[in-house]
């Protein structure tokens, strides 16, 4: 019973996984966003830009620094100090001669510093650190909304090529009857013997073209399920949006503008960026204000007589205190910050004319866009018209050919532009959502397109 349990078990679960993976348009755009592993290394990249803004405010905490020193030198330098330094030795106490015998000495410090006034200096850093922070988040964005745009792409390419591969199998099944056809004809001897060879050769061409059209849309299935971080192979992918290649989307709407693109928007904190830069850069030749305050405590192996008593040096006998403040002023550097300022000015015009090229950029995209997709709408709607007739010219050509008014070359060039009028159709109707993808990147909107998947 066990063992039987144990194999219906096992059963249960390949079926699992035997299933196949739906994937919708809106689920490749969340995975494309979750699954990349360059798309998460590019967000902890943002993340970690977020803390140089914290660290820009961490400035204003005090600095206080503690030490212990113990060590063995020569009677002629064993005392310390600990401002500026840590601790410093120096010579003490005086003596007639250099005595070079070791004895010991301790020392403990602490030393604190703080700024708690920098001229607009803080500030400058903290406006520096959040305009890096956007950049790198708008540069996260653009990054998803570029990968996004290239899986929606691919996604429409496949439901084209689907459409095409329907076509093809239909075109070898027509090719496929009109050669039973005429082997029924020319053993009848109403048709010659060479239309059955030709329509042999025409089969064949027939499959291999739908080969090849099969791998490519194996190729691209493949290209898609790396893109969305998907392990399974292409031929456990099913596209559920397939519908778009049969109805043309309505007509969007068209008052947004490129502001919102991420590509637009990565230019601006670019900007921003080198503005922020250039106040940090005219902050930098101004006063530099230092409060500090110290204690320490040392002991030496040599008494202020001048004798020697090792012991006394393992023990802190003179405690020292200090406090103060220190104001500079770099005088001589204001040619050189001049320098600076100029440079990065021409850093802030050149950012700020890039600027200006992407918004003149984008809003000749979505021009171009609005304008392809009414014009793509209108050519969809004669597609239909267009296979319609083919068909019915190309049945009327098959009568026609069992009745031996025409010949094999009239059959089959009726039968290529039916082909290639299905094919135009398929082409006419993917072309109006390309459209209006483009128009959803351009606005930086994707759910222009996604809000038309779900329309009747």
């Amino acid at each position: 019973m066990r063992l039987l349990l144990f194999f219906i078990g096992i059963t249960w679960i390949t079926l699992l996984q035997a299933q196949p993976k739906s994937l919708s348009i809106r689920e490749t755009l969340s995975l494309v966003e979750t699954q990349q592993p360059q798309l998460r290394a590019s967000k902890e990249r943002s993340i970690a830009a977020g803390y140089n803004t914290s660290l820009a405010h961490n400035t204003l905490v005090p600095d206080l620094t503690a030490g212990y020193q113990a060590g063995y030198a020569t009677y002629n330098n064993i005392t310390g100090m600990s401002y500026p330094g840590l601790m410093e030795p120096i010579t003490g106490p005086p003596s007639t001669s250099n005595v070079y015998d070791p004895v010991p000495g301790t020392a403990l410090a602490a030393l604190l510093r703080w700024e708690p006034i920098t001229f607009g200096q803080r500030q400058a850093a903290i406006e520096k650190a959040s305009a890096q922070y956007k950049l790198a988040t708008s540069e996260y964005n653009d990054a998803v909304f570029r990968q996004q745009y290239t899986a929606l792409t691919i996604y429409i390419d496949l439901v084209y090529l689907k459409k095409l591969l329907t076509s093809l199998q239909a075109n070898t099944d027509r090719t496929n009857q009109a050669l039973q056809q005429s082997l029924v004809l020319a053993k009848e001897g109403l048709r010659p013997g060479i239309d059955t060879a030709q329509f042999e050769a025409s089969l064949a061409q027939s499959e291999m073209d739908y080969l090849n059209m099969q791998r490519t849309y194996q190729l691209q299935l493949i290209e898609l399920t790396r893109l969305t971080g998907l392990s399974l192979p292409p031929e456990e992918i099913i596209l559920t949006d397939t519908s778009i290649a049969t109805k043309t989307p309505l007509l969007p709407d068209s008052s947004r503008t490129f502001t919102d693109n991420p590509l637009y928007h990565f230019y601006q904190a670019k900007r921003d960026v080198s503005a922020s830069a250039l106040r940090e850069k005219e902050r930098s030749w101004r006063p530099h204000l230092d409060l500090w305050a110290n204690a320490y405590a040392r002991g030496s192996g040599v008494t202020s007589t001048g004798a020697i008593d090792k012991s006394a040096g393992w023990s802190l006998t003179r405690d020292n205190y200090g406090a103060g403040v220190q104001l500079s002023f770099p005088i001589l550097q204001f040619s050189q910050v001049n320098i600076i300022k100029k440079q990065y000015r021409s850093f802030l015009r050149a950012d700020e004319e890039q600027l200006a090229q992407v918004s003149l950029d984008l809003s000749k995209q979505v021009e171009t866009a609005r304008y392809a997709y009414r014009q793509n709408l209108l050519i969809a709607g004669h597609a239909p018209t267009v296979t319609r007739t083919q068909q019915s010219a190309y049945s009327g050509l098959q009568l026609s050919y069992h009745s031996g008014l025409i010949d094999y070359t009239r059959l089959t060039q009726a039968q290529y532009d039916l082909l290639k009028a299905e094919i135009a159709q398929a082409g006419a109707t993917i072309q109006v959502w390309r459209s209006l993808l483009d128009m959803a990147v351009a606005t930086g909107h994707l759910s222009l397109f996604t809000e038309q998947i779900q329309q009747p």
